[in-house]
């Protein structure tokens, strides 16, 4: 095995990433991930005490990242609703995009980890939609969106529908390419909710 120079937490994590979504969370093994890493298996266990703490720091990681955009997002005051609106859509792509296992963990892992309520994800989830629906809001109040818009139905179906096509993608990438798909869950969005 090579040695791991830098850092090592963050080679365990991206080489976990790799690992669950070619294995999947509940078929990947330490060992491998630690292969994969270029550390030994008992450092993997330094960092994180089993597989569970490692896909919640991954998804942690993942949240805070898109929490921390659509609140930067959100509080902006140059930014239309609608260019608000487009920002979040470019902020989920963009985390992706790079990374196309980190799509295929998010899209297989996440529900588990919701429904189970574990770690911080759930929370994490909630607060993310709950500033997409500062966005909607704020957008109706400037007569900008549709007033009708049920927005508890609409944060659900435009996240899922987002996870939906990354999942596709992660699988398919040369048949969903994904800057194809943002544009038009921009399209289908903005047409949505936008009063024309």
């Amino acid at each position: 095995m090579r040695r791991r120079e830098g850092n090592k937490e963050q080679a365990i994590l991206d080489a976990a990433v790799k690992v669950f979504a070619h294995s999947g969370y509940h078929n990947a093994k330490i060992t491998s991930i630690a292969e994969e890493a270029g550390v030994a298996t008992g450092s993997v266990y330094l960092y994180y005490p089993g597989k569970e703490a490692i896909i919640l720091a991954i998804f942690d990681r993942i949240w805070k990242s898109l929490t921390d955009g659509i609140g930067a997002t959100a509080r902006r005051t140059d930014f239309t609703p609608e260019q608000k609106l487009e920002r979040v859509i470019d902020l989920m792509f963009d985390l992706f995009i790079v990374n196309p296992s980190l799509a295929a963990v998010f899209v297989n892992e996440q529900d588990h980890l919701i429904q189970g309520r574990k770690g911080t994800v759930s929370r994490q989830f909630d607060q993310f939609l709950d500033l997409a629906e500062v966005i909607i809001r704020e957008g109706v109040r400037k007569k900008q969106f549709n007033p009708q818009i049920d927005l508890k139905l609409f944060r659900h179906f435009i996240v899922g529908g987002i996870r939906s096509l990354l999942r596709q993608w992660s699988a398919q990438p040369s048949t969903f390419p994904l800057n194809r798909i943002r544009q038009n869950i921009k399209a289908f969005v903005k047409h949505g909710v936008l009063i024309r």
